[in-house]
């Protein structure tokens, strides 16, 4: 056994080379939730397993919640773990529903000085017009920030074309990634197969997140969570980009990328 091997545990077992191992990865990202994770916690979750973790979505709008420092803090301890934190969709969300389209600029200004680099860009509560998507997504990238788009409602259901469309609408502007609303890919309690496969058809899949619904979806059960992953690392491969995992939920679902978890092995024919 090579000396390489030797410092992991049971390095005689082989990884599929179809799984990227290296950061920071071009394909096969995952994405954390950070509900407002205590620092402590978030960084024992990041030794851990910090090797399997590519995005940390400060989620909604807490990081208006947070003391400054400690977020900043944060944010860097995510930095030097090469872990690139956004705020999520739905703080951009609220400032245009509340305050209008005129606070963005200010937002977009504050979110580069408490230490951001990345937002997201989303209308899965507040519904934006393609114009207004498009118009969103530069005034963020002309701001100097990294953006990623996302499509689809927590409420409205659509189909596969129209979510193509938003998505297209995204790239054009800038995007550099796009996220598929969670909500959008399941019903009762089941991955909607066909819609997440025209997406796939439709879409350069290396630039797009397929997120995991949570219990913030109505109905959903930790048992569909679990189909919805083995859903999509049996279609799409152990490289295809997840989001939206929560941080006790990131080795296990490494394991199921690998063959190691609950599913098993691929059986030889």
């Amino acid at each position: 056994m090579s000396m390489a091997k030797k410092s992991i545990p049971f390095g005689f077992v082989d990884l599929p080379k179809e799984r990227s191992q290296d950061k920071p990865r071009r394909t096969g990202l995952t994405m954390m939730a950070d509900f407002g994770l205590p620092l402590q916690y978030a960084k024992d979750t990041v030794e851990l397993a910090g090797r399997y973790i590519d995005l940390a979505k400060i989620a909604v709008g807490t990081s208006r919640l947070y003391d400054l420092a400690y977020l900043r803090r944060k944010l860097a301890m995510y930095k030097r773990n090469r872990i690139r934190a956004f705020i999520g969709g739905q703080f951009q969300e609220y400032v245009f529903a509340t305050y209008g389209a005129g606070k963005l600029p200010a937002f977009m200004k504050e979110a580069k000085r408490v230490g951001f680099d990345v937002i997201e860009i989303s209308d899965n509560c507040v519904p934006l017009s393609d114009k207004e998507r498009f118009s969103q997504i530069r005034l963020a990238v002309d701001s100097g920030l990294s953006v990623f788009g996302e499509v689809g409602s927590k409420d409205m259901k659509n189909d596969a074309g129209l979510l193509v469309r938003q998505a297209e609408v995204c790239f054009k502007a800038g995007a550099e990634l796009v996220l598929v609303e969670a909500a959008e890919l399941i019903a009762n309690g089941k991955p909607k197969m066909k819609l997440i496969n025209g997406i796939c058809r439709g879409l350069d899949m290396d630039k797009v997140l397929i997120e995991l619904p949570g219990p913030w979806i109505s109905g959903v059960t930790l048992s569909a969570v679990e189909d919805m992953k083995k859903f999509l690392v049996s279609e799409f491969g152990p490289d295809v980009s997840i989001a939206n995992l929560l941080p006790q939920d990131i080795i296990e679902t490494e394991a199921l990328r690998v063959g190691l978890g609950v599913v098993g092995p691929k059986t030889k024919k």
